[in-house]
């Protein structure tokens, strides 16, 4: 398998231990956020699940559709980082139609957004500098 299939499947289950890591009460404060950050409600449950399964289709179906997903996803996801740390709603689960913008403290919006802009710049990296490497995509690491 490729390296990037292998990393769909790692976004895959990442994305289903998240939508579980929400139902885990331990992880969650008095008020019902997780990790004491953010509440998560059907909508970020449904983004997250929906973008794992996408991302486990992607890698099971070929190395192009994962390389399309990583090229498509990387960049919205990116961007609905950065418009969180701004506005702390994205667009992505709806919570800036929702919501609209949310004030918290500057330490909440950086530590609610940070994980979507990494996962999204991995994603990115993935998507335009993984897959455009010269080793082809059926090519093992047998060398």
């Amino acid at each position: 398998m490729d390296r990037v299939r292998r990393f769909g499947w790692i976004y895959c289950v990442g994305f289903m231990l998240v939508v579980a890591i929400g139902y885990v009460p331990q992880f969650h404060d008095a008020q019902g956020n997780l990790f004491g950050l953010f509440n998560l409600d059907l909508y970020d449950d449904s983004l997250h699940f929906f973008s794992g399964l996408w991302a486990g289709i992607a890698a099971l179906l070929s190395y192009r559709a994962s390389r399309l997903y990583f090229r498509l996803f990387g960049p919205l996801y990116f961007a609905d980082g950065v418009m969180g740390l701004f506005l702390g709603s994205g667009y992505l689960d709806g919570g800036i139609f929702l919501y609209g913008p949310i004030k918290e403290s500057l330490y909440a919006h950086v530590f609610a957004n940070l994980p979507h802009l990494v996962i999204g710049g991995l994603a990115i990296w993935v998507g335009y500098r993984l897959a455009a490497s010269p080793v082809a995509p059926t090519a093992t690491a047998a060398a």
